[in-house]
């Protein structure tokens, strides 16, 4: 017997169906974003309040870095890789010692585009490694020529330290990254090195001042400019809103350094959050953390890195192919509409979600999020966040048309002592975690 079906009944089943493709879609997202957040999580109590503990006085034995000797690759290796010794205790082969079958030929199998493009970018690293650039000098440098003043975090991928340049003085954040058998967390090691590498003239990115690489495990040590905190543990700290004329500035930080990001080097950053957006008490903000940054091919994203999802845009959560991604830098834009609506509330817009599920689900499902009205917020904060929380990205402006935003001109301009906040409120409040510290990136 056939049953004949309503029209209701047919946009009911098509409804219910299109829900669970959505639901399916999410579950996965949601699993990829576990699995790397796991990885991930340690590396966000790196971004700590510099300001309350001087650092532990030696660093914890069971992780200490390399010793310097083993730091500096050989000059005149082709890799960093030194060649065996005669006498290292394992027999050297000669070409006579492979095998061979008369009409066999064996071929190796292919290496991966990403495993080449991996060592392709380590290799042009390894030509910047052991020059250390200090306010416009070059210093020829190895890791002996550092000296140590405590450790600063931990993460996954290493350790970072206080330390400074025995020749000059300067203090610096050195971050340890150790590379493992892990090819997406190499991977990010890499491209996070490769970005900071390039951006050393641009202001509103943290700056790195060189690098190493051991040639024992290829470790990637980062020697970057230490900052104070992040925005997400002044939030936390401060437990009250952040005004809008220092979300302001930090706005034009921001957009001047994706803006950047996009135009000069091809690359989105896919990871705009507050506990990347640095902050110093001279007042000045910087973009940090592009290990998962994607480089762009016609101004497309073409790659599936996750990153959190609290901040992920819509056209990222259910995209139309996801095999295939194809978004582009305004999903960056959407990131910073939700930053700065968390930081001027002082609390997350999505409330009372457990997992990453509900918070993606009403992410696709819910209204954008707004400043309310009649809170003391400018006509032109609440214009700009709603131009960046578009839901139609189509429709979302890029940076060019921010920067031309009323709210981003007025405070490119405007006078404002975020030094003199910034020391009010880390006098007047204390941290959250007082056995923490910041490090850069």
């Amino acid at each position: 017997m056939f049953v004949k079906l309503t029209s209701t009944h047919q946009n009911k089943m098509a409804t219910s169906l299109g829900l669970d493709a959505i639901s399916r879609k999410l579950n996965k997202l949601e699993a990829r974003l576990r699995e790397e957040n796991e990885s991930r999580k340690k590396d966000d109590n790196l971004l700590l309040d510099l300001n309350n503990t001087t650092g532990s006085s030696s660093p914890r034995q069971q992780q200490r870095p390399s010793k310097p000797g083993s730091l500096l690759i050989p000059r005149g290796t082709a890799n960093g890789t030194a060649r065996p010794s005669p006498s290292s205790g394992s027999p050297r082969r000669s070409r006579r010692d492979h095998l061979e079958f008369p009409g066999i030929q064996v071929t190796p199998a292919p290496r991966s585009i990403d495993s080449i493009e991996v060592e392709k970018k380590l290799q042009e690293i390894m030509t910047l490694t052991g020059i250390l650039t200090l306010n416009q000098k070059r210093y020829a440098a190895e890791v002996a020529d550092l000296e140590e003043h405590g450790e600063i975090g931990s993460g996954t991928c290493g350790q970072v330290w206080q330390m400074s340049f025995k020749k000059t003085g300067d203090k610096m954040a050195v971050k340890q990254m150790r590379r493992s058998g892990n090819k997406e967390e190499n991977k990010r090691i890499l491209m996070d090195l490769d970005v900071i590498l390039k951006s050393h003239d641009c202001p509103f990115i943290v700056q790195c001042f060189g690098a190493f690489i051991t040639k024992v495990n290829m470790d990637v040590w980062i020697c970057m400019e230490l900052m104070n905190t992040c925005m997400e543990k002044l939030m936390k700290r401060l437990q009250s809103p952040i005004p809008e004329q220092i979300l302001g500035k930090m706005g034009v930080s921001v957009v001047k350094a994706l803006h950047y990001l996009k135009e000069k080097h091809g690359v989105i950053h896919r990871d705009v959050k507050p506990s990347n957006i640095l902050m110093d008490e001279t007042g000045i903000f910087k973009l940090c953390d592009f290990g998962i940054s994607g480089r762009l091919v016609d101004s497309k994203a073409k790659t599936r890195s996750a990153g959190c999802a609290a901040y992920m845009a819509p056209e990222r959560i259910d995209p139309p192919d996801p095999m295939r991604p194809d978004y582009d830098i305004r999903a960056d834009v959407w990131s910073l509409g939700i930053s700065l609506v968390e930081l001027a509330m002082g609390s997350f817009p999505y409330k009372n979600c457990k997992t990453d599920f509900e918070v993606l689900t009403r992410v696709l499902q819910d209204d954008p999020p707004l400043l309310p009205p009649k809170q003391g917020f400018s006509l032109d904060f609440c214009s700009f966040v709603q131009n960046c929380l578009t839901k139609d990205f189509k429709k979302r402006p890029k940076y060019r048309q921010l920067l031309e935003h009323g709210f981003i001109k007025r405070y490119e301009t405007k006078d404002v002592d975020v030094a003199g906040w910034f020391t009010d409120v880390m006098a007047t409040t204390t941290s959250p975690r007082p056995d923490a510290k910041t490090p850069t990136n």
